[in-house]
This record gives C-alpha cells, structure tokens and sequence, in this order.
C-alpha cells in the first residue's frame, strides 16, 4: 500500500509518499524533479513514518535541529545513493560543494577524478528534501547554485541554519 500526506510549510506545500515502514519522497510540490503519483494510487493518511517527518520538519522550521529522523527507504542508481549518504553526514549549518563531494567519491572509488556535474545531477534527484539536505552543496566559491526547490528556498534554508547571508 502507498501512502501520502501533504504538509504545509514554510516555504510551501511539500507532500510525503511513502508506507507503513518507510518515508519515500519529500518534496516540494512545484519542484523541478518532483516524482509524479496519483491520488488513486496513495492513500492520505498521517502514518508513522509521516508523523516522525511532520515533527522533524516542525522542530526544523521552528530553528532547532532536529534529532529523531523518520525511517527511510531511498530508490536510485548506487551512484546516487553514495551521493545521498554524503549528503547526509553533512552538519546542520554547515555547507559543501559538489567538487568536494565528488573528490570523497572518487578517494572511496580509488579514482583520480569524479565528475561535479555527476554529482549535482544526483544532489538535484534527491528524493527526501531538506531531511537530506542537499540545499547545504554549493559552488566551488561558496555561491549559491542549483537547488530543485527554487533558490529562494534554499537561500532560506541557509540562513534559518545561519550559514549563508
């Protein structure tokens, strides 16, 4: 069975898929990258993994880092999902570029080079938004570039992490 829930945030109404287990998708609805679903394929209904989504991006909006995250389940290519992973391990209020992300890929592959615009193919795919957050990659320079959710969200994500003014 598939499930949904739509929240209304901040910067937007953002909607979650997922089951009974797991939380799938997060995303905002006019996305560039948002996954297409039907309403006649998900059932609305604030399940568990919806409830633990709902008070984490409560406590996040509200200026407080967030600690219990909802259990996830992430589809995409195993180059994705390393890019995921890093995307994860980046720290509240912190920020990364993709160039450094693609060297941490390349060192664990053992190659010389990893593409950057690899990378940010992936960062832009990324299923869960803000949970996994991809708003915190930026360019080499530390200018903000590239975000599926629109670059006044990120800008606004930034600063409510009080990284970027």
């Amino acid at each position: 069975m598939n499930y949904q829930y739509t929240y209304e945030s901040p910067l937007g109404t953002m909607v979650m898929l997922g089951t009974l287990t797991y939380l799938t998708d997060l995303f905002f609805v006019d996305e560039t990258y948002a996954p297409s679903y039907s309403d006649s394929t998900h059932i609305e209904k604030l399940t568990g993994p919806f409830e633990v989504t709902v008070m984490w991006l409560d406590q996040y909006f509200n200026g407080v880092q967030p600690l219990i995250y909802p259990p996830m389940d992430l589809e995409g290519t195993v180059f994705r999902k390393q890019v995921w992973s890093i995307l994860q391990a980046i720290p509240y209020g912190e920020t990364t570029t993709y160039g450094a992300i693609a060297e941490q890929i390349a060192h664990r592959e053992g190659k010389k080079r990893m593409s950057s615009q690899a990378v940010g193919g992936a960062v832009g795919h990324n299923p869960i938004s803000i949970i996994i957050p991809c708003h915190r990659v930026v360019g080499k320079n530390g200018e903000l570039t590239g975000y599926a959710g629109g670059m006044d969200r990120k800008e606004y994500l930034l600063n409510l992490e009080g990284k970027h003014t």
